[in-house]
């Protein structure tokens, strides 16, 4: 698969497995989806959704699917294995499939992806998946298993995560404004009366500790963060053999 993204969540097997597999539990926490809904189907057969993005204010992309799951396996596992595509000739993202693993772990459960998929628009579309939709989509994936993380550890809702994030996100932000723009540094220096000339490398060497800790100090507690997960596959994943069984979306 051309991506991986692992998390360890210490939550109930059967929790995890419903806020993930209900459409509107699911899209509360998964940031690449803003709608996702059952379709009818018959019995027997896997289950097709759909689902929507919102890239723009007016501008939506939607998709459809087909998934399978298995929620008991033999070794303790469960699995949930899905096909995707998009029809939408505006959306990057043609087709495409993967799979969730639920592996228990000690008081928790190893919660991982892999998926790919295959983009449009050619050249192009290669090239702008490879640079910028692609680490995008990795990104996107690991931060939403933290912030689902956070909802089933500590009680954190998703929209209370997405809300710390921003607020978290402004406070660097403002920081680094402020240190780039240097204001108050000339009246510390000011103050520092006979010293000021040989203290000169006082403002730049507080700016730059302003602005390392503001970009590179770890994320709070209570805010989201895709650096928390695992975004290296071990050498021997690979797709269920769930995967194989399902023809793409009608």
């Amino acid at each position: 698969m051309g991506l991986y993204i692992e998390a360890r969540i210490r939550a109930d097997p059967d929790e995890l497995w419903t806020r993930t597999q209900d459409p509107t539990q699911h899209q509360r926490w998964d940031l690449r989806f803003t709608e996702i809904a059952h379709l009818p189907r018959a019995e027997g057969e896997p289950q097709r959704f759909r689902y929507a993005t919102r890239v723009l204010p007016f501008l939506t992309v939607a998709g459809t699917g087909v998934s399978a799951g298995e929620r008991e396996r033999p070794d303790g596992t469960r699995v949930s294995a899905l096909r995707f595509a998009s029809p939408h000739p505006l959306s990057l993202l043609a087709e495409g499939s993967g799979y969730w693993r639920y592996v228990p772990d000690g008081d928790g459960v190893r919660f991982l992806t892999g998926y790919d998929y295959r983009p449009r628009w050619g050249v192009f579309g290669a090239l702008a998946d490879r640079t910028v939709f692609r680490p995008l989509m990795g990104w996107a994936t690991a931060w939403s298993f933290d912030r689902l993380r956070l909802w089933l550890e500590r009680g954190i809702t998703p929209e209370r995560a997405l809300r710390n994030w921003l607020a978290e996100l402004a406070v660097r932000a403002v920081a680094v404004t402020v240190a780039c723009a240097g204001l108050g540094w000339e009246s510390l220096l000011r103050l520092l009366g006979p010293f000021a000339a040989s203290a000169a490398f006082l403002p730049p060497l507080l700016m730059s500790i302003v602005v390392c800790l503001a970009l590179f100090v770890s994320p709070f507690s209570r805010t989201p963060a895709a650096r928390r997960c695992l975004r290296t596959p071990p050498a021997r994943a690979c797709a269920p053999h769930l995967l194989r069984t399902l023809d793409g979306p009608r």
